[in-house]
């Protein structure tokens, strides 16, 4: 008997939804519409991936194809519930494929890693061959390589896979992965949110005041007082 689809934890579910975002293909309407990827998939809600005859639809080419499948765009709702269709899609696969015990994090991990790069991926990389071998650590780092993606017909690194798949290792070895996706620039943590600068640190803020100067206000003399008039001693006449 087949054992029963696994529950996918919801920090997973968080982690796929970051990195995919909902995007609008068209900010003007009220709903939402297809968009390109950065693969050039074009693509709605939660990174479902649209499908005309059994292929994804790819380039600008395929606007119209794209927009003819969801001519009125998706509400938020209809987004979740694409998202969370797909993923049991990816559940069911990811318990087909490993043959090893996995926690909570190995397997929301390995669910995000399936949803991005995709099952056949999975199925053929080393990644799942190390697992399956039980080398969870050699698993672990097999996260890293797959950061690059097609691009003119070019296989190059994409620095938002790159993030991605630090966050999944993360995941997979019970680490912050929100910490370990924070992009790194010149060996510190870049910006936190969007456009906000990171806050100085006490030590920056008291070696700015040691290096600025305080302004000093003068205050104007006062004049000097006059000095007390000396009594003259009454004559006396003789």
């Amino acid at each position: 008997m087949p054992a029963p689809l696994r529950d996918l934890p919801q920090e997973a579910i968080e982690l796929i939804k970051g990195f995919e975002g909902i995007h609008d293909g068209d900010p003007t309407t009220v709903n939402l519409d297809p968009y390109l990827d950065p693969l050039d998939i074009w693509t709605i809600g939660w990174g479902h991936a649209i499908v005309q005859g059994g292929r994804m639809l790819r380039g600008a080419a395929s606007r119209a194809a794209a927009r003819s499948l969801y001519p009125g765009g998706i509400t938020l709702a209809q987004a979740e519930a694409l998202l969370r269709g797909d993923l049991v899609d990816k559940v069911r696969d990811v318990q087909r494929l490993v043959k090893v015990e996995l926690d909570d994090g190995q397997f929301g991990a390995l669910v995000s890693f399936a949803f991005n790069c995709g099952v056949g991926n999975l199925g053929q990389s080393t990644l799942l061959k190390r697992l399956n071998e039980g080398d969870y650590a050699a698993a672990a780092e097999q996260f890293l390589v797959w950061n690059k993606g097609r691009r003119n017909g070019q296989l190059v690194e994409l620095p938002g896979l790159t993030r991605r798949r630090r966050a999944e290792r993360a995941m997979f070895l019970g680490e912050d992965w929100r910490a370990a996706s924070v992009p790194v620039s010149r060996g510190l943590p870049a910006a936190r949110g969007r456009g906000a600068p990171p806050k100085p640190s006490k030590n920056l803020k008291n070696a700015k005041k040691a290096a600025t100067p305080r302004a000093r206000t003068t205050r104007p003399k006062a004049p000097p007082r006059p000095a007390p008039a000396r009594r003259r001693a009454p004559r006396t006449t003789p």
